[in-house]
């Protein structure tokens, strides 16, 4: 006799939270896990909850009401797709399978197409907010058809988020096919730009400043209550407190400086260039974590390759530190911008029909990115749907404009201390590209046509020209 309202397959951490978080609104969650003894021992450490233990698929799949609703929460590519196929031959016909991992949007593309063909609905779900979210309220962002959306909207609303702003739920349909996990995977972009600008800020500090964990701590905690106030600035000034047990130094001081990365980053900037969309903010992000891995390369070319005569800020040190509080601002809403116009782009290619207010509306919330300026973007898109360019918002253009003159003494005075900032002259970088009305791309068409014969346009008369340079 089915029992279960809905069912998780993967009990990972995620995988487990996202069950005591169902669980805990009302749901009774049938559990599976490949191995059996993760399954068993989480429900026993879990008794008394609403949870139907389940040790085959078979068993999963007979669990659950009609027409079933069911959670995958595996590692994203062929572990998914070896789940589907187990799924496929003990479903019925309008059954629903969602899948909550991590997954590369056009793999999701695919599953939207095979599992309808055999009768079955499909659903790319995003989730976003770590372990904590997952329990508590995560940002979901769920694409596939409306009458799958329609299935588990009640269950969805109620385990995520609510914003603090109006109590809404941060979830809502995004698009058809894989339009979750797109905007699942650019928040990710945006998510590694985020932290890249902070690593700089950081950075600057420490080495122009001289700056120390507490004192970086005092500065992070500060900001934080102003309007960077933000989920990443927050632990950043948690991880600054942190003092290692073994040293007595601050942990983060004995961390090594070798990022990893699980590929959103990178399928974000690599689709940003099938597109024709410039995101380098997030590129430099992406570079930058490739760059941090290569530490024994570092350790040796530092050497023998010079840097500048000056190390360190000889100026007003309060004066810097505020400046860099300005230019990591006015960064972000660059970075955010560069994402965004990458989502309406994407929008229009995949034919996703996005809402990019609905987008920002739910990162204010459970998600890794949810920050308070959110909601100048969520307003800024309803105000103008078709805004082309976040910049373009008076209120976020007038934030940037007045930052300007800081941004720029930032990355000055980074560069001429030999400290790199890509995430920051990125951002600035796209700031000025896009305000100039001429750029020297003339000049590169005129090379391309001389040795490849590739054509121009001229500004005077319309028309596709050929000229023999030599």
């Amino acid at each position: 006799m089915p029992t279960a309202n809905i069912g998780l397959i993967g009990l990972a951490v995620m995988g487990q939270n996202l069950v005591l978080n169902m669980e805990r609104n009302g749901y009774t969650v049938a559990v599976y896990n490949r191995t059996t003894a993760t399954m068993e021992e989480f429900v026993n450490e879990h008794p008394g909850k609403k949870l139907v233990p389940t040790r085959s698929l078979e068993e999963f799949v007979q669990s659950l009401e009609r027409p079933r609703k069911m959670i995958i929460m595996v590692k994203a590519g062929s572990p998914v797709d070896a789940v589907i196929d187990g799924l496929i031959p003990l479903l019925e016909e309008g059954d629903l399978v969602m899948d909550g991992g991590n997954s590369y949007f056009q793999d999701t593309e695919r599953r939207s197409v095979a599992l309808p063909a055999q009768g079955l609905r499909f659903m790319g779900v995003g989730v976003s907010g770590g372990e904590e979210g997952a329990l508590w309220g995560p940002s979901i962002m769920p694409g596939g058809t409306p009458e799958s959306w329609a299935l588990v909207k009640p269950i969805l609303e109620a385990i995520a988020a609510k914003a603090a702003e109006d109590g809404k739920p941060c979830v809502t349909y995004l698009g058809e096919r894989g339009a979750g996990h797109y905007v699942k995977m650019v928040h990710n972009g945006i998510e590694y730009g985020d932290m890249q600008l902070i690593a700089e800020a950081y950075d600057i500090l420490q080495r122009a400043l001289g700056l120390q964990a507490a004192e970086l701590a005092e500065i992070f905690a500060e900001w934080n209550q102003g309007e960077l106030d933000s989920f990443l600035i927050d632990i950043t000034a948690t991880i600054f407190r942190r003092i290692d047990e073994e040293t007595g130094q601050p942990l983060v001081d004995q961390v090594l400086d070798k990022a990893q990365q699980k590929g959103t980053g990178k399928w974000t900037s690599q689709d940003a260039f099938n597109l024709g969309a410039p995101i380098p903010t997030i590129n430099s992000a992406v570079v930058g974590r490739i760059l941090s891995a290569m530490k024994d390369e570092r350790v040796a070319a530092a050497k023998v390759l010079p840097g500048p005569a000056q190390s360190s800020y000889t100026g007003d040190r309060a004066a810097l530190i505020d400046a860099v509080r300005q230019a990591l601002y006015a960064s972000k809403i660059s970075a955010y911008a560069q994402g965004m116009a990458l989502l309406r782009m994407a929008s229009d290619e995949y034919n996703y029909d996005l809402n990019l207010g609905e987008v920002a509306a739910i990162w204010r919330a459970g998600c890794i990115i949810r920050a308070r300026f959110l909601n100048l973007i969520t307003e800024a898109f309803n105000h103008n749907p078709k805004l082309a360019n976040l910049m373009l918002d008076d209120t976020l253009g007038h934030a940037v404009g007045e930052r300007l003159p800081a941004w720029r003494h930032v990355v000055q005075t980074a560069i001429g201390l030999g400290i790199p900032v890509p995430a920051f002259s990125g951002s600035l970088a796209y700031y000025d590209s896009y305000r100039s009305e001429r750029l020297p791309a003339n000049l590169i068409q005129a090379q391309r046509d001389l040795f490849g014969a590739h054509t121009y346009e001229r500004v005077d008369k319309p028309g596709i020209f050929h000229s023999q340079w030599e």
